[in-house]
């Protein structure tokens, strides 16, 4: 049987309230994004629980972040 590691089961336990899909993450990823490069003490909870649970959104926001930050 397979085991998963910690941060996989981690994820999975995530309290996703109140819930986001992943199409709506996506349509508000760049407001997100810039908002958090603006002021980074910004907060969404949506955004965040739901970035906080899904890989890949949440490499999608990292990826923007780290473009608007390059200098």
């Amino acid at each position: 049987m397979p085991v998963l590691p910690d941060d996989a089961i981690a994820a999975l336990l995530v309290d996703t309230t109140p819930y986001l899909s992943c199409d709506e993450c996506f349509e508000r990823m760049d407001v997100h994004v810039e908002a958090v490069v603006a002021d980074p003490g910004h907060h969404d909870p949506g955004m965040e629980r739901h970035l906080a649970g899904c890989a890949a959104c949440d490499e999608e926001a990292l990826s923007l972040i780290a473009l608007l930050t390059a200098h």
